[in-house]
Parts: C-alpha cells; structure tokens; sequence
C-alpha cells in the first residue's frame, strides 16, 4: 500500500519543478512511511511513497521498463491478488521480471494489454502509468473504490494524487469550496466523481481516465450489472462459501505481520474464522483485535442501533477460532483530544462528521499498527448481503430517497434542525440536492427481465447501498488506517462476490426473514452459535457522558471567538444553546452537530479554505 502524485503538464518541462513535486510526494508520507521516489521527465513528474507490503527490497517505485518506443514509467498504490497467475501467463508471453512484487507485474501486464489490462486484475488499487511512447497519462482505480484516486485538469495538463492534500500542495490547486461542495459535505449521498474541493475530481471507481495533450477521456471497465441468477438456494450458498474461501486465502498473502479487525459481528467474526482456518494448515495463528470503551461492557445501555456489546461475542469467536486476540481499549479523554481530531481531518482532507467514531476508528488502527501491517476488515458485508435495518423498515422501503436517511436510520446535517445559518440552509437546498441525486443514481439501475414491483425495488435500494453509501465508509476506512501506513483489506468487496450477490434476488438474501441470511449460512460451520444468532450491530460509539462534556467545553472555547469564519456555517445562537444544555439530554443529532462544529472550525483553521457561499 502507498500514496501516489504527480503532475503532468504539456506547456512546459518539469525539471525546473522538482521542490514542488516533493512537496506533493512528502504530504503522502503516512500513506508510504518506507520508502519515498519522484521520477521526471519532460512534461511529467511521478511520485511515490511506499508502504512495503510484498517483495520488500524488489518493489520500490516510480518503476519503469524502457523500450524502443519510450519509457513506461508506473505509481502504484494498492494489491492485485491475482498477480502471482498473471505474472505466469506474462512470463508465458515471453517477459522477463526483475522482482517478486504485484507492481511489477502490473506494470508488464500495462504493457502487454494496454489500459484494457485493469480487466484482468483482482484487487484494491489505484495507479497511474506515464507512456513515453504517446505521451499519456493512464490512470486507473479498482472496480469498488477501495482505494482512493483524485485528479485536478489544469490549463495544459493534471495533478493527481491518492488524497486531495497531494494536489494542493501545488500552487495551480484551488483552495475553493462553493455550494456544491457543502452540499456533498452535510447531505450523505456520496455522489460519483465529487470530491468537494472545486476543480478536483475522483477517478470513479472502475473506470479509466487518460490525459493526452489533446485533453482528457474516461472509459469505464466495469460496473454492476443486473444479470439473471440461475442458482437455487443451495448452489448460492455453497458458492458465496466458495467465493469467500478463495478471497480469504488471497488477501491473506503478505511479506508482513497480517491481522483481523473483529468486532463480534457476523461479517468479522465470518472473515476472521475463514482466516483462523486457512493459517491453521500451516501451523499459523490469526491475531484479531477489537475496539472498546472504558466501562462500556460493564455500563452498556442499549439503543435504537446497538442491542448488545460487542465484547461478549469477540470472545466467543475469539475461543472458538483460537486467535491471539487483543481489546484496544479507548477513553473519552483520547476521543475528544484535539491533536486527535486535528490528525482525523488531516487523514481526512474534509470535515466528514463521523465524531468519535472516526477518533475511535483512527486510535484502533494507530494501536494495530503497532503489532501488524496488514489487517483484513469485514467492511461492506452489509452493503452486499443485506446488512442495515433500512434493508427491512417499512418507511424505507417505500420512500423516494436513500433508504439510510429515512427514519431511524439517520438524517442529513442541518437540514431542519437550525444548526446551519438560516441564509446558507436556504442556499445549499440540501433537500433538493437529495432529490436530484437520488434520481440520477436510481435512474442506472438496470431492470431483469420479468422482476416484481418488490425485487426491482429492493435491487435499488442494494444498488444504492453499493454505489453510493459503501463508498463513504470505504474512503474513512482508506484514510484512518493509512494516516497510520496500515493496510486495510476489505474481502467482501471483492467484485465477483459483490456481483454474484447483488444479483441474487432478494428472496434468496434473506431467506430466513433476517438479514444477511447468505453469509449467515455460508459460513455457519465455522461460527460460533451467539454470533450465527446475534442481531446486526454497528460500530460502536461511545457512550460516556465526560466525551460529551469534553465537546462542550472545547465549544466554549469557540464561542470566544465570534470571527472565526466558522459562524458563515453554523449558527452561533444554536451552539450557545447547545453548549449549555445537560449532558443526559444531548440528542444524537444535537451531538453531531457539536462534533461537526468542531470538525469545521479546525479544517477552516487548517487548510483555509476559501468559502464561496453564494
């Protein structure tokens, strides 16, 4: 895993320009904490910093191969699990490798095949190829968007980095954020290709994107299409277990220390079992590691979210696995520490309003790291099989926006409750936003031949689940653990699971009445019976009164401040009242608003951004 820049530009030679790509380069230094690299040439400039993960001596990068046509110079962030029988059928093609590592073979398999290669790979990855042979920039990023990809046209050519931070390191990068980048920031919607800084641009996720001097063209390579499902209930389940054994086995691979993030849930208590199991041939033991709360077993308090805690059930699939387990045990002094939140909105580039769960997320994988370099994550289970009760709830099921913020299941950020500023709710519009989102993603959903009302509507709201809501939780996952050079992997975004799944019709989903019945079943051999039974329960949040005194107080501090650019968002008569009200009547929506408050005023104080609000 590493970060990649660079910078191409077709007026000019980028030789006199080498502090500037550095300084591109080192802002992705967590990303790559090994090895750091820039190549220049011309009219392009690559940077990489290199997290090592296989072939530690052989795989350090920019890597390039000369031919007589020119140089093809490749930056490589991510793993290609294929890449051991890709690197057989290259070397049945007659080339030669140099290295052991995945970004060698992508780097030859770029040019047997051209960008039409990146159908070929299985993985995680985000990379961009400089060919010397047409003066092209080729960047490609993975089918599901695990790992992150930006790009910014200039007036003779593009930056790109891994983080938006890489591209404003540049002085062509603009500092803008307009309406529409507040609109994505507080309505929740994820919509493709939007990055919120005004200029800048993501590589969609399966999707190729080449700059010539003649300007720039995407072609997508894959996306999820609705295709029949012919398998009956059995044959599903016994392929989705065959898929997951496979994808287990492949993400296992690595030349370091690898873990499970587990939380006791079915999806990471599934994927670190299949993982206990594969090792255990080779006399290996799976460490795993969860995330706790001082005092909140002992304290625990159900809600409308979380029935049960999650310590029990870790311990469980802790036993029956035989994993070297440890509980990463977190205070409400470490949530609510600010050089904490400062380092989240840094990771982060955007003031992203996860609160402590992106403080808790981040201190977890900042304690991993000090045993592993790789973990492997149950991340996006939910997204496939059916996870969320939106999957479920009436209310969901038949409203004309995203299901996740209908109901229980959450609300967009100042939308009715007068934490923004009267003047810029108004003028953001967040509600017709959604509308207009909600309709363009609905309107990409491919119809099967011959589906009910009801299968057709539930293959939207998996769709959804899968395009949109998936990808914010992917992007927080990438830039926590990569703020700390973990590597995270996510199996169950694998694509031909995600496409095998998504295609089975609902009734075989949840066959059962309940919710990710297919991984459920699949995986029941190896299961503990509490967790084959426990209802689905989200990351946790911290329940301790002192986190929600410590917000208050650091509001306060704010409130000092009556210029602080941060009162041109948020309403300074709605903060003074809720830093004043008792901590047990906090509403969960008044507690977001406090941490995005917070969130706010240090990005602003961070990267000055320049606000355009009209």
């Amino acid at each position: 895993m590493c970060g990649i820049t660079g910078w191409i530009s077709y007026g000019r030679d980028l030789a006199s320009e080498r502090d500037t790509v550095d300084a591109m380069t080192a802002t992705m230094s967590c990303r790559g904490p090994d090895d750091t690299g820039t190549w220049i040439s011309g009219p392009a400039a690559l940077g990489h910093r290199r997290l090592a993960i296989i072939d530690l001596p052989g795989g350090r990068q920019p890597m390039s191969v000369d031919t007589p046509e020119g140089r093809v110079v490749l930056v490589y962030s991510g793993e290609t699990y294929n890449y051991t029988e890709l690197r057989r059928e290259l070397a049945g093609r007659g080339h030669e490798f140099r290295t052991d590592s995945d970004t060698e073979v992508v780097l030859r398999a770029y040019l047997e095949w051209g960008a039409a290669f990146a159908e070929r790979l299985n993985g995680m990855y985000a990379f961009a190829v400089w060919d010397g042979r047409t003066r092209q920039l080729v960047m490609v990023r993975d089918r599901m968007g695990i790992k992150p990809f930006y790009f910014a046209e200039t007036a003779d050519g593009v930056l790109f980095g891994s983080e938006p931070k890489a591209i404003l390191a540049n002085p062509l990068a603009r500092r803008e954020v307009t309406l529409d980048g507040l609109r994505e920031l507080f309505a929740f919607v994820k919509t493709p290709g939007h990055a919120v800084w005004e200029g800048m641009r993501e590589v969609e996720p399966g999707t190729v994107v080449t700059v010539g001097a003649d300007g720039v063209r995407t072609h997508v390579y894959w996306r999820l299409e609705t295709r029949p499902h012919p398998d009956g209930r059995d044959e599903t389940v016994a392929h989705v277990r065959e898929l997951m054994d496979d994808i287990v086995a492949r993400q296992l691979v690595s030349d370091v220390p690898r873990c499970t993030l587990l939380s006791g849930g079915l999806d990471s208590s599934a994927m670190t079992a299949l993982a206990a199991r594969r090792l255990a041939g080779s006399g290996e033991t799976v460490r795993s590691f969860a995330v706790d709360f001082v005092g909140r077993t002992e304290n625990f308090v159900p809600d409308e979210l979380r029935g049960t805690p999650d310590t029990p059930f870790v311990y469980d699939v802790a036993r029956v696995s035989g994993t070297e387990h440890q509980d990463i045990v977190l205070g409400s002094a470490e949530l609510a520490d600010p050089e904490v939140r400062s380092r989240v909105i840094r990771a982060r580039d955007i003031p992203a309003g996860f609160g402590d769960m992106d403080a808790s997320l981040y201190l977890l994988f900042q304690a991993i790291r000090q045993h592993s370099t790789v973990a492997l994550s149950g991340e996006s289970a939910d997204e496939v099989f059916g996870g969320y009760k939106q999957f479920f709830e009436p209310e969901a099921l038949r409203a004309t926006t995203f299901p996740w913020l209908t109901g229980a299941s959450g609300a967009t950020f100042g939308e009715d409750d007068g934490i923004l500023t009267g003047s810029l709710a108004r003028a953001l519009d967040i509600p017709g936003y959604v509308a207009d989102s909600y309709a363009t993603a609905v309107a990409a959903v491919q119809r099967l031949d011959g589906e009910s009302d009801f299968e057709y509507r539930m293959r939207r709201i998996c769709h959804l689940h899968l395009t949109r809501f998936v990808r914010v939780l992917l992007d927080r996952k990438d830039r926590a653990s990569m703020a700390v050079g973990l590597e995270v992997r996510v199996p169950f975004c694998d694509h031909r699971l995600v496409s095998y799944v998504y295609n089975a019709p609902w009734s075989l989903k949840s066959f059962d009445g309940r919710e990710k019945t297919l991984l459920r079943e699949a995986t029941a051999d190896v299961l503990p019976r509490s967790v084959y039974d426990r209802v689905k329960s989200p990351y946790p949040s911290t329940q301790d009164p002192g986190y929600h005194q410590a917000l208050q107080e650091s509001l306060k501090d704010l409130l000092s401040r009556p210029s602080h650019q941060v009162f041109d968002l948020v309403s300074r008569t709605w903060l003074e009242r809720a830093v004043k009200v008792d901590t047990p009547q906090i509403t969960q929506s008044a507690r977001r608003g406090l941490e995005r408050t917070l969130d706010l005023a240090l990005w602003i104080d961070m990267y000055a951004p320049t606000l355009t609000l009209s």
